[in-house]
């Protein structure tokens, strides 16, 4: 259940910041069609986020610690971008141009995800 509010989550960041950023491109028929696409672009960024963002973390905790922080972005970018291909590897019509466009996607999701995500309920809570 957890999983899919996850991807629920990741899919509205994804579709906001697809809306604001006319560098986003969501291509498909319907609307139907568009927010099926969206949910699958969604669920890529999550096993990208949690296969490959660790991986990245680790290799670059040098530059990491130097800026303080501040590469976590760049790391979002690229993830946003690897994800931007691999939707197109998989015919789906969603698309990032470029790195900057990627940059301020991946600011913009990272706040709506943590916004909507301080709304679930915490795994460790009890009920």
């Amino acid at each position: 259940m957890r999983f899919l509010l996850r991807v629920l989550v990741n899919a509205a960041a994804l579709g906001i910041a697809t809306w604001l950023f006319s560098g986003i491109s969501l291509t498909g028929g319907s609307d139907q069609e568009k927010v099926i696409t969206v949910l699958l672009v969604a669920l890529i960024f999550g096993i990208v986020n949690a296969i490959v963002k660790p991986l990245f973390r680790i290799v670059t905790i040098p530059i990491i610690l130097l800026t303080l922080g501040i590469f976590l972005l760049i790391i979002n970018a690229l993830l946003l971008m690897f994800t931007s291909w691999l939707a197109g590897v998989f015919g789906l019509g969603w698309h990032v141009d470029g790195f900057w466009t990627a940059l301020w996607g991946s600011i913009v999701i990272s706040i709506v995800s943590f916004i909507l995500n301080a709304f679930l309920p915490d795994k460790d809570e009890r009920r």
